[in-house]
């Protein structure tokens, strides 16, 4: 086995895991989030209620099983963005490759997706404590890139106005999937609307976390 490539138990979890989301998301859609049980994703998935509650402890994220991209996606971004490029940058051509590329980590779905989600408190719940996570994970990545402290106020109003971007992005394409809006007509109109949004931090943020060249 060469580095980086997954052992078998590795890949039987991962496949584990995929039966799991698979079996729940389709059952979800077929009787809505609130009406189906935990026990009844596991014997559609053919594994036993435990091993869901163990690759999945809540069970609002085997719906929203990309939380964990997209809580850390925004500060993996400025934690890798190049020398000379600033945090406004980085996070800049992230989202508009994630646009490009109708990423599901920003609302991209089908439509018996977003109407699962939006027919359900307790998914929008979820999903606004995932948007608030992804914040403050941000607001945490900027104060390092700034050898600023954990609390320093500068970083959590960076990471505010550069978190409140993503999400009401991902508002906006949520809205229009459940519209029966195709991937590509959204995101040609989404695009000029992000470009707009970091254009007008440019004058406040394009000086801020610029990673030091060599």
């Amino acid at each position: 086995m060469t580095e980086g490539t997954p052992n078998l138990r590795e890949l039987n979890k991962r496949r584990t895991r995929e039966a799991i989301s698979t079996a729940a998301t389709r059952l979800f859609i077929e009787r809505g989030f609130d009406r189906t049980t935990i026990a009844e994703v596991a014997v559609a998935a053919g594994v036993a209620k435990m091993t869901v509650t163990n690759h999945f402890p809540r069970k609002e994220d085997l719906v929203l099983d990309l939380h964990e991209e997209i809580v850390a996606g925004q500060a993996r971004t400025v934690a890798g963005r190049a020398p000379g490029e600033s945090a406004l940058a980085a996070l800049r051509g992230a989202c508009l490759a994630a646009i490009d590329r109708h990423d599901p980590a920003l609302g991209f779905s089908d439509q018996p997706f977003a109407r699962t989600v939006s027919e359900s408190p307790a998914l929008l719940a979820r999903l606004r404590e995932i948007h608030e996570q992804s914040e403050n994970a941000l607001a945490a990545a900027l104060a390092e890139a700034t050898d600023s402290s954990p609390w320093d106020l500068t970083a959590r109003l960076a990471a505010g106005l550069l978190a409140a971007i993503h999400r009401a992005l991902f508002t906006e394409v949520f809205r229009r999937v459940l519209a029966g809006e195709e991937h590509e007509t959204i995101s040609d109109a989404i695009r000029p609307s992000a470009v707009g949004a970091f254009d007008q931090l440019r004058g406040a943020l394009d000086g801020y976390a610029v990673r030091p060249a060599g």
